[in-house]
C-alpha cells in the first residue's frame, strides 16, 4: 500500500488549551483511506487514534491497526504488568534487547493478566528518577501492547486493538475507528508518568466531581443469604460508623440462591423480597445513605428466562455452545432485542429504587465469541465491546445521576476505555490487605486513587486465608475510593470505634487523597531486590500537606527500616510530621526498646523539607503485615 497525504496536515487548538493534529492519507489505487488523529492534552499526554476507510470499490478484512511512538535509543529497559485472579497487576521488568516484546490479550475483556501499560526507560529508572515513555490502549476488549528495538537501535512503543481474522470486514464506504492509545513521557520516573496520567483523568468532563462516598458492600457480609432483618442490622451498623453508600451485592434477583441461576433476569425475586427492595432501600435512605445494587448484564445462566426463551442469545458460533464458565454464558449484546431487553430491565430497576450506583460485573472470559454478520459467522469481541459501551452510555443518558463501577471477577476490566463510561473500577476480588498493597500500588501507575475501589475486609481474608490486623486493613483501604466489605454486625465495640475513627479520617483526608500527587518508593532492604517494605503517599499540589503510608509486607534481613525519606515536599519549607493514632499502636518502640521521637512526641517533629526528602525520619519497628500513617503539614509563617 502506498499512502499519500490528500490534504494538508491540520493543527488546531482544543477548548482546554491543548493541541490537535489531523492527517489524512489515501491509496487511490487500492482504495483505502487512513486518517490519523493526535491530541496533545494540557497535562503533557498524547492521545492517538486511527480511522481506516474502504474508500474504493472493494471490500477488505482489516488485520489490525497499531499506534507506535518513536523512543530514543537511550531507553534500554522495559516494564509491564501481568497477574491472575486476586493477584492483578504484578510488575515484570527486563532489558530491552533487539527484537520485539509483544503482549496480547485474547480474553474478550481487558484481563487480569493485562500489561496495563508498557513502559520503556533509561537504565535503572524508578518511581522518582529516570526517563520513561509509556503506552496504554484505552480499550476493554482484545488488545496488544508492544515495544521493539530495531536493528539500528531505535525503539518503537505502542499498541492497539487485537483483531481476529475476519472480525472487521470493511465494505465500500465503511470505516473502522481504532481505540485511543494514550502515550506519555516523563523525566521524573514512574511517578512523573503517573502524575500526568492522573491529571489527564481529573481533567475529563465526566470525572467524578463529588466527594467519593464511603461504601459498604454486602458481599462478604452475607454472600447470597439475603435476609431482610439481617441486612437491616448491617445497614444500621453501617450508618452508625459513618458509611455513606450501601451496596446490595449479588443475590437479589430472580432465583438467585447461588451462582447457577438468575443471571439474565433482572427482576427482584418475589420469594426473597415479597415487598421488593423497598423496605431495605427506605431504611438506607432514612439513615442518610446512598443506595447501590450489583448486576452482571453481559452474562446469563442457562437456567434463565432470557436463554430458555431463545438459546441463540448466547454469543457463539452458529450450532455451537461455548463451554460454560462459572455456570454462565456471554449474552450477545449486538442483537437489538437483547440490548433493548437488558436496557429496559436495568433502567426499570434504577428508576423504581432511584438508585445512586450500580456495581457492573463481568465474570468470565469470552471464548468462541462469534456472531452472525451479513449472513457470515465472524469473531465478535470488537462488536461486543462496542455494544457494552453503547449499553452503558444509553443507561447513563437515561439516568445522568447514576454512578457505575466496573468489576470483572475483580480487576479483570481496568482500562481508560471502560472508565469513559464508569466512575471507578474494582481493583481485585481479594481484600487481603497484604495482597492489596501491591495490587493498588501498580493499579495506581495508571489510575487516580479516587477511581480505584479499596475496601476493608474481615480479619481472615476469604481469598487467601490470611489473618491481617485491623490497623493494616484500614490503612490499605484508605488510599483509594474507600469502603467496607465485612459483616461489621459481628464487630466488638472497640473494633467499631476504630472503624468509626477511620471513616472520619477518610472524610478528612479525602480532598488530599483524591486531588494530590501520588508518590511511591521501594524502601531500602537488607536483601537485594526485596520489596518487603513500601512507601506510598499523596502530596498536595501546593505542597502544604502530605500523607504517607509506610508498610512492611514481609520480614527482612534488616530488622529495622532505616530513616525513611518522604518524597515530594518543598525543600525550603518547614513541616510538622506526626503519626496518625487512628491507624497505629501508640506504644510502638524502636530498636532494643528505644522510643522513636515520632512516638514520644505525639505533637510531631518539625523538620525542614530538604531534610525530610533526603535524610528522612526514623520509624518505630514494624512487623510483617503492619503499617503506619504519617501526616505531614507545612508550618505556617516559617
Amino acid at each position: 500500500m502506498r499512502l499519500r497525504l490528500v490534504q494538508d496536515v491540520r493543527v488546531t487548538t482544543t477548548a482546554d488549551g491543548g493541541a490537535a493534529l489531523r492527517a489524512v492519507a489515501t491509496d487511490a489505487e487500492v482504495g483505502v483511506q487512513v486518517e490519523c488523529e493526535l491530541v496533545l492534552e494540557p497535562g503533557g499526554v498524547v492521545r492517538a487514534r486511527t480511522t481506516v476507510t474502504a474508500s474504493g470499490a472493494h471490500a477488505y478484512d482489516l488485520a489490525g491497526v497499531l499506534t507506535l511512538l518513536p523512543v530514543p535509543q537511550r531507553a534500554d529497559e522495559v516494564l509491564d504488568l501481568t497477574g491472575r485472579w486476586c493477584r492483578e497487576r504484578s510488575p515484570q521488568r527486563s532489558p530491552l534487547l533487539h527484537g520485539g516484546r509483544t503482549r496480547e490479550s485474547r480474553r474478550g475483556r481487558t484481563g487480569h493478566d493485562a500489561p496495563l501499560l508498557v513502559v520503556a526507560g533509561t537504565a535503572g529508572f524508578g518511581f522518582g528518577d529516570g526517563e520513561v515513555w509509556a503506552a496504554h490502549v484505552a480499550w476493554s476488549g482484545d488488545h496488544v501492547h508492544t515495544v521493539e528495538k530495531l536493528q539500528e537501535g531505535r525503539v518503537a512503543l505502542g499498541g492497539g486493538e487485537l483483531l481476529r481474522a475476519g472480525e472487521v470486514h470493511l465494505v465500500p464506504g465503511a470505516s473502522y475507528v481504532s481505540p485511543w492509545v494514550v502515550l506519555v513521557w516523563s523525566d521524573h520516573g514512574l511517578d512523573g508518568l503517573t502524575d500526568r496520567l492522573h491529571t489527564l483523568q481529573r481533567a475529563r468532563p465526566n470525572h467524578p466531581a463529588s466527594p467519593r462516598p464511603l461504601v459498604l458492600n454486602s458481599w462478604e457480609a452475607v454472600y447470597f443469604d439475603h435476609d431482610l432483618p439481617r441486612l437491616l442490622r448491617l445497614v444500621e451498623t453501617a450508618a452508625s460508623v459513618g458509611v455513606e453508600r450501601f451496596v446490595l451485592d449479588d443475590g437479589w434477583f430472580l432465583r438467585r440462591r447461588d451462582d447457577s441461576a438468575g443471571l439474565g433476569d433482572w427482576v427482584v425475586d418475589p420469594v426473597v423480597w415479597p415487598q421488593g427492595l423497598h423496605p431495605l432501600v427506605e431504611r438506607v435512605r432514612e439513615l442518610g445513605m446512598q443506595v447501590g445494587l450489583w448486576c452482571e448484564p453481559e452474562m446469563a445462566n442457562p437456567a434463565s428466562d432470557l436463554l430458555r426463551e431463545d438459546p441463540d442469545r448466547v454469543l457463539a458460533r452458529p450450532g455451537r455452545t461455548p463451554r460454560p464458565w462459572r455456570r454462565q454464558q456471554v449474552v450477545d449484546l449486538t442483537r437489538p432485542d437483547v440490548h433493548a431487553r437488558l436496557l429496559e430491565q436495568i433502567s426499570a430497576i434504577v428508576a423504581e429504587y432511584d438508585l445512586d450506583y450500580l456495581k457492573w460485573d463481568h465474570n468470565r472470559d469470552l471464548h468462541e465469541a462469534d456472531h452472525r454478520q451479513d449472513g457470515v459467522s465472524r469473531p465478535a469481541v470488537h462488536w461486543q465491546t462496542l455494544a457494552t459501551y453503547r449499553l452503558l452510555d444509553e443507561l447513563r443518558a437515561r439516568h445522568p445521576r447514576l454512578e457505575i463501577e466496573s468489576c470483572a471477577s475483580g480487576g479483570g476490566r481496568v482500562d481508560l476505555g471502560i472508565l469513559e463510561r464508569t466512575d471507578r473500577v474494582w481493583a481485585s476480588d481479594t481484600n487481603d490487605a497484604v495482597e492489596r498493597q501491591l495490587i493498588q500500588r501498580w493499579t495506581g501507575l495508571l489510575l487516580a486513587p479516587e477511581l480505584v475501589g479499596a475496601h476493608v475486609g474481615p480479619p481472615v481474608a476469604h481469598t487467601t486465608g490470611r489473618t491481617v490486623d485491623l490497623g493494616m486493613r484500614l490503612l490499605t483501604a484508605l488510599f483509594g475510593h474507600a469502603g467496607i466489605e465485612w459483616d461489621i454486625t459481628t464487630c466488638t465495640g472497640d473494633e467499631l470505634d476504630r472503624v468509626r475513627a477511620w471513616t472520619a479520617l477518610y472524610r478528612e483526608l479525602r480532598p488530599l487523597l483524591h486531588g494530590g500527587r501520588t508518590v511511591r518508593r521501594d524502601l531500602p532492604s537488607g536483601l537485594p531486590g526485596s520489596t518487603g517494605a513500601l512507601l506510598h503517599g499523596v502530596v498536595a499540589r501546593d505542597g502544604d500537606r502530605a500523607v504517607y503510608a509506610i508498610v512492611r509486607l514481609t520480614s527482612d534481613a534488616d530488622a529495622v527500616l532505616g530513616p525513611v525519606p518522604l518524597p515530594g515536599l518543598d525543600p525550603d519549607r518547614d513541616y510538622v510530621v506526626r503519626l496518625r493514632p487512628e491507624l497505629d499502636d501508640p506504644h510502638r518502640t524502636g530498636p532494643r526498646g528505644s522510643v522513636p521521637a515520632l512516638v514520644s512526641r505525639p505533637e510531631g517533629l518539625v523538620l525542614r523539607g530538604r531534610v525530610l526528602t533526603s535524610a528522612g525520619v526514623s520509624l518505630p519497628l514494624l512487623q510483617p503485615a503492619e503499617g503506619l500513617l504519617l501526616d505531614v503539614r507545612a508550618v505556617s509563617g516559617r
